[in-house]
Order: structure tokens, then C-alpha cells, then sequence
């Protein structure tokens, strides 16, 4: 009896060593893939005039990359990012681009000529369907949101794209509308969320919200924006 009792303490002292371990293994491995964009964002939030570096500014073209920025601030979460509110399991799928203006004031621009559509539903989303300038052949689209106010009651679109428009041409550089702070279940500080996503065979687009359905920005931006290899703040390529 006493011997099984030595073993069964054995086993459980070996079985709390082989948890401390992974525990710690787990921890290496979340810290090693986390990012520290969190950091950056809220030196830029509460002293946006004396980190005048941070700020990339709207309509901007790096080299020949076929994009433009669209829209002035501080480029705080890359695509890929695991900063919170998103972490190593659910990455970022998108640019979180974060203005320093008044609310409602800080334009959004189309990045590329294409074709937009505004939802019926949709309150503060665009999106724009691309011929991929970089893949002849590819149809992409570019998808901007959060431009409404935090409770909803008034959106930032300009009045040009009503709810329920469809495959209505923009040109490059066309004002879509300004930067707000509508983001349910996460409202964090005032940001447009710029991303690029990609085509069902059908040529429709696929959910956004996927990492797999959206594209890194940076060959479109010219901008290092991949969380994997991004540093802040995110400058143009040479």
C-alpha cells in the first residue's frame, strides 16, 4: 500500500513538473510571437504632436507602388499583428491607420480606381473591387470601416455612397469619407481599418474577417506593414 502511494505521489510531483514546463514553454512561445505594436499606438495616442515620425499622410505613393495611403495617421496595428484586442491565434486581417483630428474630421481615401459597394446593412463600410495591379487577372477589394460614431447614431460616409449602393466607379483618391470611432464589441480610439481581401471564384468577395480571405498590403503600399517583419513606424520602401 505504501509503495503505491509513493508512486502515485511520483507521478503526480512528475506530472506537475512536465505542466510547469509547458506553462513555460507556452509562455516563451507567446511572448516570442506577440507584438508590442500596443505600445507605439499609445505613445501616438497621447502625444500624437511630439511623434511627428509616426505619421504616414493620405494620398502618399511610395516609389511605384500602385496604392496610395488612404488616409493620414499612424499606422498602429500591421496586418498579421497579435497586439491586443487580437493575439497569436486571431491576427489582425488588416492596417489599423490612426488619425489625430477631431472625430468625423480625418478623410478617408480610395487607395485604387475600382468599383464600390456600400451594403444595405452596412453602417460604416465601404468596399472597393479591384483589378489586382500586381496579379493580372485577380480581382481583389479594398474594405474600409469604422466610420461612424461610437454609438452608431451618425456615420461618416460621404453622401455620394448611400447604404445600397453597388459597383458604382471610383477613381484614386476618391473622399469615401472620414475616420470614426465605430468598432463593436472592441471601440478602441479614433482609426479607419484598411484592408485587402480576396475573391471567390464567382469574383464576390470573401469574408474579411478571415486571415486567409486578405492580402499583405505592403507590395500594394509600398510599406513594410507585415507584422512578421514590420517595425514602427512603418516607412516607405526604397
Amino acid at each position: 500500500m505504501l509503495r503505491k502511494i509513493k508512486r502515485l505521489l511520483m507521478a503526480v510531483f512528475i506530472v506537475s513538473i512536465l505542466s510547469v514546463i509547458g506553462a513555460y514553454a507556452g509562455y516563451r512561445w507567446f511572448r516570442a510571437n506577440s507584438t508590442n505594436s500596443n505600445q507605439y499606438i499609445v505613445e501616438w495616442l497621447n502625444d500624437a504632436e511630439n511623434h511627428p515620425n509616426y505619421e504616414a499622410v493620405a494620398l502618399l505613393r511610395c516609389g511605384d507602388a500602385p496604392f496610395i495611403m488612404p488616409t493620414t495617421g499612424f499606422i498602429g496595428l500591421f496586418w498579421r499583428d497579435s497586439s491586443a484586442p487580437y493575439n497569436v491565434m486571431r491576427r489582425h486581417t488588416a492596417l489599423d491607420i490612426f488619425g489625430n483630428g477631431a472625430l468625423g474630421t480625418v478623410p478617408v481615401y480610395a487607395a485604387y480606381d475600382g468599383y464600390l459597394t456600400r451594403q444595405d446593412t452596412w453602417l460604416s463600410t465601404v468596399i472597393i473591387r479591384h483589378d489586382d495591379p500586381l496579379q493580372a487577372g485577380r480581382t481583389i477589394w479594398t474594405y474600409y470601416t469604422h466610420m461612424a460614431s461610437l454609438d452608431g447614431s451618425q456615420n461618416y460616409i460621404s453622401d455620394a455612397f448611400p447604404q445600397g449602393t453597388s459597383n458604382q466607379f471610383v477613381a484614386q483618391g476618391t473622399l469615401l469619407g472620414y475616420q470614426g470611432l465605430y468598432n463593436p464589441p472592441f471601440p478602441i480610439a479614433m482609426h479607419v481599418h484598411f484592408s485587402i481581401v480576396t475573391s471567390h471564384p464567382n469574383g464576390s468577395f470573401k469574408n474579411e474577417a478571415v486571415l486567409a480571405n486578405t492580402l499583405d498590403p505592403s507590395p500594394y503600399l509600398g510599406f513594410d506593414v507585415n507584422a512578421n517583419t514590420a517595425t514602427h513606424p512603418a516607412t516607405c520602401r526604397e
